[in-house]
Parts: structure tokens; sequence; C-alpha cells
């Protein structure tokens, strides 16, 4: 056996879970909306957990908590939807993450949905959306990596992306930032030609 391995698994001392998540708001994120489901049974919740597996077939992972009212619809119909926010998406963000109460179906109202292949709600205007199956399933402690082969996708560039850091929605403008740097970080040409 490998000793790194035997040496975390006998270890005992274990993070709490306040000081995990205070941790983990250091990484800022990407935010999506995963929805599952079809005609009025729908669900769906705000993530920071989507990363891309694989390019070539395309296959993405998120990480849902076993809890969340999603979870049942994606394991009944096998497939989900990844939607990536942009920063005019703060709304529909707090909406899927909880804040108002809302649940279910009702937290799609105000919104453009669309469906591709597997007929799973998308969101029209997302910077991104993925119409995903499941492909594997790996459930550990509270929550289920779930493994998806992406269907379809469609794109909306142009927009800022919405991202989570620090316990706030921050906008992540590709252009904007760059200027932002390089008023910091890069040297005008006039210090150049002094040095």
């Amino acid at each position: 056996m490998n000793s790194v391995v035997r040496n975390i698994r006998e270890s005992r001392l274990e993070a709490s879970a306040d000081n995990f998540r205070n941790a983990m708001r250091s990484l800022a994120g990407g935010v999506s909306v995963i929805t599952a489901g079809r005609g009025n049974d729908l669900s769906g919740m705000t993530v920071t957990s989507v990363s891309s597996l694989s390019v070539d077939p395309a296959t993405l992972i998120v990480s849902i908590n076993r809890k969340a009212s999603s979870w049942p619809l994606l394991q009944r119909h096998g497939v989900f939807g990844v939607n990536i926010l942009s920063s005019d998406h703060i709304d529909i963000a707090e909406r899927f993450s909880g804040i108002g109460g809302l649940k279910g179906a009702e937290r799609f109202a105000g919104a453009e949905w669309i469906s591709l292949v597997s007929g799973v709600p998308l969101l029209a205007g997302a910077l991104a959306v993925f119409d995903c199956e499941v492909e594997h399933v790996v459930e550990r402690h509270s929550h289920a990596i779930v493994i998806g082969r992406v269907l379809d996708l469609r794109l909306s560039p142009g927009k800022p992306a919405l991202t989570y850091w620090q316990g706030q929605y921050v906008a992540l403008d590709q252009n904007e930032d760059a200027v932002r740097l390089a008023e910091v970080s890069f040297p005008t040409s006039r210090a150049l030609w002094q040095i």
C-alpha cells in the first residue's frame, strides 16, 4: 500500500466544516446553475463545482449535494444541464441557491429556458449551456461526483462571467480586468525609456 495513503487514513484529524468552507471561499469559482428534470418536475441549484474532464469525448464533472432537491431528479432522468452564468444573472444564481425560498419549478420563473437533446431546461442567454447525460456517479460523504457526457451545447459569449469569491458574487470581465492589470502591473513606455 502507498505510504501516503496509509498516513492519511491513519490520521484522525479533521478540518472543521466552518474552517473548510471559509478556506474554500479563497478559491474563486465560476458560477453555474445545474438543472434537472422535465415538465413541471424540475429543480436546479447554484454551484461553483463544475470542471471539464475530457475534450474527446466532451465530458464534465459536477459535485452535487445528495440532499439537494435536484439529486433525485438527476438520478431518475439520467440527464442534467449546466448553465454557466454571466454577471447579469446574479438574481438567477441567488434564486437557485435558495434565497427567497423558491423551490422546484418556481425557481425557473422569470427567465427564458430552452431545451436541446435531453429535454432538460437550459438558460437562454447563459455564457454557455451544456446538455449532459450521466455517464458515471461516485458517491462520497455528503456529495456525489457526477461525470456527464456532453450531448449538445450552446455559446453566448461577450458578457462578463459571474464568479464567486470570498462569499460574494464578482463580475469577471476580460477587457476591463486586462485594462486594470495593465494600469498597475506593466510599466509605461516612458518608464521603460528611463531605465
